[in-house]
């Protein structure tokens, strides 16, 4: 299945609410007020957010009004001009080696899921990957970091359950420099109820990883749940307190109707979004492409 196809398939659920409506609304009629009311709606409805929705709006306002458009074909063209804008103003980082991206997220949003798949996809490319199951808060979470990394088939360095985060990150970056380790990817706990803890423990993480390895390209990653809309922007804004995001996965893209949530995380956040979850299987990791998502979103 071609990447089209697979973002496609993985957003029907979100183009089956949009797409149809979408559709609709551009058959004809005027360019009137109850049209960009009823575009308002979609987007709102779609979890694209208000302020980008209202600046949505105002551009396809202003360039309808320009160009003196009058055709809704064209018109439908101008939005997803300005989408795949909007979603193209914050690109994603262009890796150097060696990488060390952190990732975080709270739980139940599918972060070990996203690391294991992330893992596969850079072995794939070729990499040699390090995964860092430095989550030693949650019972278990080594041992399904652990079943990840054999399945991606990489190597992971863990510690018993409580140990500490910064010891385990000491020694994954020192053996990920013995060997030569092209890409080391750290869990991280997602416990929210103690943000000050949350706070400290992320801050000594990124203080050990650029003491240890300062020639590596270093990322924070947040992993946010699609299904949860606009309650999902919220998550950047506590972690962003902690480090400083450096881009998004969203996973389980292909489980809700609110997939316009990547066009929030873009317009209201001005984060850009790494890749995308749209499926459960090992390969369903996608790199966010905007022209993609956009075509999906209306075919």
């Amino acid at each position: 299945m071609g990447l089209f196809a697979k973002i496609k398939a993985g957003l029907k659920k979100t183009k089956d609410v949009i797409a149809y409506k979408l559709n609709k609304l551009f058959t004809g009629g005027a360019l009137d007020d109850d049209f960009y009311d009823e575009l308002e709606y979609i987007l709102l409805s779609s979890d694209v957010g208000a302020a980008t929705t209202e600046r949505i709006l105002t551009e396809l306002r202003d360039v309808v009004d320009e160009k003196l458009l009058r055709d809704r074909a064209d018109v439908k063209e101008e939005l997803k001009r300005i989408m795949v804008d909007i979603l193209d103003e914050n690109p994603a980082p262009e890796y150097e080696y060696p990488l060390v991206i952190m990732v975080s997220g709270v739980n139940g949003v599918g972060k070990t899921t996203a690391m294991g798949k992330l893992a596969k996809k850079f072995k794939k490319e070729g990499k040699s990957v390090l995964l860092v199951a430095a989550d030693t808060f949650r019972a278990a979470a080594a041992d399904q970091l652990s079943v990840w990394a054999e399945r991606a088939g990489v190597r992971i360095v863990k510690q018993a359950e409580g140990a500490d985060p910064g010891s385990v990150v000491f020694d994954a970056l020192t053996s990920a420099k013995a060997k030569g380790d092209d890409v080391i990817l750290v869990d991280t706990a997602g416990r929210l109820h103690n943000k000050k803890n949350l706070m400290d423990e992320l801050g000594k993480i990124s203080r050990i990883i650029r003491r240890e390895m300062p020639e590596a390209m270093y990322l924070n990653y947040i992993v946010l749940d699609a299904t949860t809309g606009q309650n999902a922007l919220s998550q950047v804004d506590i972690f962003n307190e902690a480090v400083d995001v450096d881009g998004i996965i969203l996973t389980k893209l292909d489980g809700t109707a609110k997939g316009g949530v990547v066009l929030a995380v873009a317009g209201d956040l001005e984060v850009p979004v790494v890749y995308i979850g749209v499926g459960e299987g090992i390969d369903d990791l996608e790199e966010f492409d905007s022209v993609s998502f956009v075509n999906a979103i209306f075919e």
